[in-house]
């Protein structure tokens, strides 16, 4: 149940609707109902008897549905009134809206219900940044009982259509219905709203006057609902948090028009309902204990957009995997007419790493080997592209002045610094660009061995090693005992104390010697604020608690450091951050946003917000179930026959049942109570290591 005054979005693929607690769309703010990209409605206001109504209650049942209730306002000189209006708001690909009122009075009442309608067609960054400029034509015209709105500039055309179903069609953006409603009685209209794209109306997923149970994302969504695993819990918020982030995940899959079978992630509700490469690659690898095919969809689509050419303006480089695909005013209806930007470090061994990884769990084994000329691909960019001085190390900066200054996770301009608070000037090599690409390596030995090609395993244990040798030397920094951030275009340090290197133990390439340095930092009161792991550490030079990058909390960060502890076996330290994010959780109603706040735990009781939080948040929802998968240690190698498992709930969640895990072809169930372990339908073939797979274990094939 939401509060009337809350911000309320609902989402469904590409389209979003955000609007406020009564459900009105009101212009002038950051409300509409967006579609790639795109503000097909920028203001939609109900009123009942010529006023604005007064909030009750809003409720969003599922991602894509909300319902909200309204009265309207007393009659002079009467304390309540009798009319009570229901809307129902349906998202994908347009909008559908149920507006229901009802007269809780014992004698009729005359009612005029108004719907009035604007658009501007405003770009979603101009909607966000607050910097609308209604360029270009615009026409609106009147149909019977449509209204049709229209807008063109240079070439790309854009148009609204509203249906309305009970009302008559007005001239000023508006309609309108003249009733009497009996005592007790109900009147019901319904609006359709679908996007017009040069010239071609399309047909929104929810059409007035058919059922809502049997449409597209309805029935969707109830598959992926029966499909993901189930929780049981002695610990009262795990079952909620974990659910809450399992229904956001669903929520934010897109799917390729070319290829409908394949789902993708988004990065985040409202302003990120587009495929980033980086999110979409960690988002995927996070819930992969929920659902490996929606890895197997990322990589698939990524490598149907890898790189070819070199293009300065879009920084796009032969084998380069994509950061972000946008649609924009002149795209096209495919995926594939997006416009497309390559500028990140990370995203290409990210690609190598997580098709390693799916290779490990079993899954679409003729797919995964139809992609491996495509991590050859993205390996030669390692090496031609990412590495342009040869140190070995894979370096950034970018092609073009439009283009990200920092190009790893952290891609705030400033986000990228040394501990005196001097920012890093390009080409600039990052601790966990270094983490990735040594993994990549890794994965890319284990698939030559596999195949039994021991001259390109040999090549890229040689690689791996090299690359870890070389980062332990020149990122460790010797008298403060942790690894630097990175190193800038002179070789110099950036030796803030940061987060990023917790995603260097998740990776293993940290030296096993200085593991417990980086832990024992990680954990220190510098950097974990009760509820995670900070981004910088108080005591560095641009700390700022509620600054992007340099000081706030990022659920994925702490949760991909929560891996790499839990990797080194430095278990306890795992439990704490798993404990802090799980409340933080449960504090904010059990959905973790993109990042919040990184003021400490005892000076304010609940997370410190964000103001441009996305919520929900592709990697913020995973962070949750890698959680899980991390308290379980459920680790498969299923080409050699075995699945490691050695659990280690913390003490407070108790009990814990994890069911429903999908794994080679079947699905199986984990059941832990203190120090007894009961696991079903473990695939035939595969035998149980009742241990933790060493941080070393997996690095490099057997020789033999």
């Amino acid at each position: 149940m939401g509060q009337a005054g809350a911000i309320v979005t609902l989402v469904e693929g590409s389209t979003f609707c955000i609007s406020g607690g009564a459900g009105d769309i009101e212009p002038g703010l950051t409300h509409g109902l967006f579609f790639r990209d795109t503000r097909f409605i920028s203001g939609f206001e109900l009123r009942l008897n010529d006023l604005p109504l007064e909030p009750l209650s809003s409720y969003v049942a599922e991602p894509f549905s909300g319902t909200f209730v309204s009265r309207a306002r007393p009659r002079p000189g009467r304390a309540d009134s009798t009319l009570v209006a229901f809307r129902s708001r349906y998202v994908g690909r347009g909008m559908r809206e149920d507006v229901t009122v009802r007269n809780f009075g014992h004698e009729p009442a005359m009612c005029t219900v108004e719907i009035t309608v604007d658009v501007d067609f405003a770009d979603l960054f101009e909607v966000k940044e607050g910097r609308v400029d209604l360029v270009g034509e615009r026409s609106l015209r009147t149909d019977g009982d449509r209204l049709l709105f229209g807008f063109r500039h240079g070439d790309a055309r854009r148009g609204t259509a509203l249906a309305f179903h009970g009302f008559s069609v007005m001239e000023h953006h508006r309609a309108m219905a003249e009733v009497v409603i009996e005592a007790q009685g109900t009147w019901k209209g319904c609006v359709e709203v679908a996007p017009v794209i040069e010239d071609e109306q399309l047909s929104p997923l929810y059409r007035c006057g058919r059922p809502v149970a049997r449409a597209t994302p309805s029935e969707r969504f109830q598959r992926w609902r029966r499909q993901v695993p189930t929780v049981s819990s002695d610990h009262a918020g795990l079952e909620a948090v974990v659910a809450r982030s399992q229904g956001d995940l669903g929520a934010l899959r897109i799917f390729d028009p070319d290829f409908p079978e394949r789902a993708v992630i988004a990065a985040g509700a409202p302003w990120f309902m587009t495929l980033f490469g980086r999110d979409s690659l960690l988002t995927s690898w996070m819930a992969l204990l929920v659902d490996p095919e929606l890895a197997l969809g990322v990589v698939q689509t990524l490598a149907r957009f890898q790189g070819e050419k070199v293009d300065p303006e879009t920084e796009e480089e032969p084998g380069r995997i994509l950061h972000e695909m946008r649609f924009g005013t002149a795209a096209s209806l495919s995926l594939g007419g997006g416009q497309i930007y390559y500028g990140t470090a990370d995203a290409t061994p990210l690609f190598v790493m997580l098709l390693g990884e799916l290779r490990r769990w079993g899954l679409g084994a003729e797919q995964v080997d139809q992609l491996l000329p495509h991590v050859d691909r993205a390996l030669e960019w390692i090496t031609e592209y990412g590495d342009v001085d040869g140190d070995g190390f894979v370096e950034y900066e970018r092609s073009s002045e439009k283009g990200l200054r920092n190009q790893g996770w952290k891609d705030s301009w400033d986000g990228v610094r040394a501990a005196d608070g001097r920012l890093g000037t390009g080409p600039i090599a990052l601790a966990e660009v270094q983490g990735y690409t040594y993994a990549a390596y890794v994965a890319r030995a284990h698939f030559a061995h596999e195949a039994g090609d021991e001259d390109v395993a040999a090549t890229y244990r040689k690689r791996a090693a090299e690359l870890k040798t070389a980062f332990n030397r020149d990122f460790w920094v010797e008298d403060r005992e942790w690894f630097a951030l990175g190193l800038d275009g002179d070789n110099r340090r950036l030796d803030a104390l940061a987060s990023n290197m917790g995603h260097c133990l998740w990776t293993g390439i940290v030296d096993a010697d200085k593991a417990a340095a980086v832990a024992r930092h990680l954990l220190s009161p510098a950097m974990f604020n009760g509820w995670g792991i900070r981004t910088l550490a108080t005591n560095m030079v641009g700390y700022n608690p509620i600054s992007y990058h340099n000081g706030s909390v990022w659920p994925h960060d702490t949760a991909i450091v929560t891996a790499g502890l839990m990797r080194y076996g430095f278990v306890e330290e795992a439990h704490r951050v798993v404990l802090g994010l799980i409340d933080a959780a449960m504090a904010v109603g059990g959905r973790l946003p993109e990042l919040f706040g990184g003021l400490d735990r005892s000076e304010l009781p609940i997370p410190l917000g964000y103001p441009a939080s996305c919520s929900p948040q592709a990697w913020a929802a995973a962070a949750p179930l890698l959680l899980l998968r991390l308290m379980l240690r459920f680790d498969p190698w299923l080409p050699h026959g075995k699945l490691w498992l050695a659990p280690v709930v913390p003490p407070s969640i108790g009990r814990l049942r994890v069911g429903h895990i999908p794994l080679g072809g079947g699905r199986m169930a984990v059941s832990v109570d203190g120090h007894d372990v009961e696991v079903e339908g473990l695939p035939p073939g595969v035998e149980l290591v009742r241990e933790a797979r060493k941080p070393l274990s997996g690095e490099v094939p057997p020789t033999s």
